[in-house]
């Protein structure tokens, strides 16, 4: 039996998408799937937007080691494709004494990332770069940034195009089955509907991917991860954002805390927030913004709630339910699941969108290994 498709990549996500690209331009004759109407309108597009340093990562961790990569990579890309992007920098905050070991260790931590560029300031330096904020002592990161996420995924799909690859929107895939011969064999709904066979299949599905695996028969050999979803709500602030660049507070646990971004047209919102929830459901709470309105306080006093207004919703992919330890990204080869020709994605979420070139090129070498 011989293959429809050389490559089968299924979501038209940030991370689809950059692995498409990196498979194309190794020669490969690749099909994205997609079963949206438009490229990446779920994880990819409900996010901060925020070019990472790699701070607060494990060091040796494919999260640390993928985002301090593909920090670079990323920056590269945009400067090169006429992305919309800046480094707008950074400021990680320590809103009482009782949180300076934490920022100790963070620095720490970055710095054994290979992040070396962090710079301390003491409360009045901090205060002198952003008179709005409130903290005791603060980092300055310069390396991190913000991008047009849409405005990336475009030209990756131009770079795939480009090559003779395509993206088909509206097609679901809802199984996956795979032949003697190692072919794959993949079931489509939507209109299109039918069966379409490949040689190499990547599964970038985000918060599908789980259920989509397991449609596969791995056997004893191979525990499909499962995906846990985890809805973030964002708030817009009126009027002048009150900051220059971004305001972190301390983590909370793999939280990052609702912190204070600036987008590229300079506007100010915060988020996200968290809860743990059973199905997608991007509908907006507004009773729960008061909830977090100490927590934006501890570094922004003046916050003014009036100027507080519901923005969007978004849903990141998490392998751990609340409470348990933070499991590294996956990237599930034949070395893991034993089918040659695979491989797996799951719980891609911070610091996906910047590690995204990044992961596209293990993904290729994964691939071009068989």
């Amino acid at each position: 039996m011989t293959a429809d498709v050389e490559t089968i990549v299924v979501g038209a996500g940030v991370v689809g998408l950059a692995v498409a690209r990196a498979l194309s331009a190794s020669g490969q004759e690749t099909l994205v799937l997609e079963q949206h109407g438009l490229i990446g309108s779920e994880v990819s597009s409900r996010n901060s937007e925020v070019i990472h340093a790699g701070l607060y990562y494990p060091p040796g961790s494919l999260r640390a080691e993928l985002c301090v990569r593909g920090k670079t990579m990323l920056y590269d890309f945009a400067r090169e494709n006429g992305v919309a992007h800046a480094a707008i920098t950074k400021l990680l905050v320590a809103t009482n004494e009782a949180q300076l070991p934490k920022l100790a260790a963070i620095r720490e931590t970055a710095r054994r990332n290979g992040v070396d560029d962090l710079q301390p300031l003491t409360s009045a330096e901090a205060k002198q770069m952003e008179p709005e904020v409130a903290c005791a002592a603060a980092l300055l990161s310069p390396s991190t940034g913000i991008i047009d996420s849409h405005g990336y995924m475009v030209a990756l799909e131009g770079h795939l195009t480009s090559r003779g690859g395509q993206v088909v929107l509206d097609t679901p895939v809802e199984a996956i089955s795979r032949a003697g011969n190692g072919v794959f064999e993949l079931v489509l709904g939507g209109a299109a509907g039918g069966t379409i066979t490949c040689a190499n299949l990547v599964l970038a599905a985000g918060l599908h991917v789980s259920k989509l695996a397991r449609t596969l028969a791995f056997g004893a050999r191979y525990q499909v991860p499962e995906t846990y979803f985890a809805k973030g709500q964002y708030y817009a602030l009126s009027g002048k954002s009150p900051f220059s660049r971004h305001i972190y507070p301390m983590p909370d646990g793999a939280w990052l805390g609702l912190h204070s971004t600036v987008d590229l047209g300079g506007r100010c919102k915060f988020g996200p927030d968290i809860e743990w929830i059973p199905a997608i459901d991007y509908s907006f709470d507004t009773a729960k913004m008061d909830k977090f309105l100490d927590s934006i306080r501890s570094y922004y006093p003046a916050l003014d709630p009036s100027r507080l207004h519901a923005d969007y919703t978004g849903i990141r992919p998490k392998l751990y339910r609340e409470g348990e330890p933070v499991p590294d990204f996956r990237i599930d080869g034949p070395e893991t699941h034993g089918f040659a020709g695979l491989v797996v994605l799951a719980g891609i979420e911070s610091p996906g969108l910047t590690a995204s070139l990044a992961i596209a090129d293990v993904v290729r070498e994964r691939l071009s290994a068989r």
